[in-house]
């Protein structure tokens, strides 16, 4: 994780700083199966990457014991354009969103936090959770699902993995409250907290609603927070946690006040004050998945790992 971390604040330095190519991704809805599948290119020129990720969302996955999220990263040769590795993006996709969400709490969260909230307790909360936990002492974890049994089985699987005390709790206020970092990582269409239920200084990493119909966040808490995304055009395009506010008349564009890799690159500030609520919302960029990805290869190649194929 804490490779994943750097890789990916490199990433957004270079998207923010005109040095990538990445589209606004291709959303297909499969509106009977209640399911999106997006095809994500990106081609990072400092570092010379090529690649697209396919990845698809169906929530009624959960019912039948499958996972939410499913993709596939392909990664290209940019000088032949060939081929050269086709990785597992379902894990991918979770390490390099904790690792977006990670960079954003190391360079906006208090640096004294030490309490976290995950709403949300699918592999992305996992992910999450993991990242916070690499840049910050966290002592206390505080977790809610609407499924107990999720709630649960989250708890013993990151028990083992964090030194945290990690509590369940019954509502999302409770959680919220209780928290230092707040990570939303679920597939609402609604608020999942309530603005006042924010403790003062609070940090929260946004990364479930990637369509203009979900949001997560109370729109009071995007008018008054240090908003950061990860990409101004896409959010504006993707992310109901701001387009619904905006066509409501709430907010205005300008409402962002930085990209992440501006904050990485040092163009533009931070958190100016202890008491101020910062957000980073994201909806996934490609540069996180071909970076990553690019990363996993240079060390299976180096750890003679996977299987070569004639294609």
């Amino acid at each position: 994780m804490e490779q994943a971390i750097e890789t990916v604040k490199a990433a957004f330095a270079q998207l923010s700083s005109g040095r990538a190519s990445v589209p606004i991704r291709t959303q297909l809805g499969v509106p009977l199966h209640d399911g999106v599948t997006l095809f994500m290119p990106a081609y990072l020129e400092q570092t010379d990457e090529l690649g697209m990720k396919m990845v698809s969302v169906f929530s009624g996955n959960i019912d039948q014991g499958l996972p939410t999220i499913n993709a596939m990263v392909t990664l290209i040769d940019a000088e032949t354009g060939l081929p050269t590795a086709i990785i597992d993006g379902t894990y991918l996709t979770a390490l390099r969103t904790g690792a977006g969400s990670g960079a954003a709490t190391d360079l906006l969260a208090r640096v004294d936090a030490k309490s976290v909230a995950v709403l949300g307790t699918g592999v992305q909360g996992r992910t999450q959770l993991r990242a916070v936990c690499t840049v910050r002492q966290i002592e206390n974890v505080y977790v809610f699902d609407k499924r107990e049994a999720a709630a649960q089985a989250f708890r013993d699987e990151m028990a083992d993995i964090i030194s945290a005390e990690i509590e369940i709790v019954s509502t999302a206020a409770r959680a919220v409250r209780e928290a230092d970092v707040v990570c939303t990582a679920t597939t609402s269409k609604k608020p999942v907290f309530a603005d006042a239920d924010l403790a003062p200084g609070a940090h929260v990493n946004a990364i479930g609603s990637f369509t203009p119909q979900m949001q997560e966040l109370p729109p009071e808490t995007i008018e008054r927070c240090l908003l950061v995304v990860d990409s101004r055009e896409a959010v504006w395009a993707e992310s109901g946690d701001l387009i619904i506010p905006r066509d409501q008349g709430r907010i205005s564009e300008d409402r962002v006040h930085a990209e992440l890799g501006e904050i990485v690159a040092g163009t533009k500030p931070g958190r100016t004050s202890d008491d101020q609520v910062t957000l980073f919302k994201s909806v996934g960029n490609a540069v996180q998945d071909v970076s990553v990805g690019a990363r996993v290869l240079a060390e299976a190649k180096a750890k003679g790992l996977g299987t070569v194929v004639e294609l």
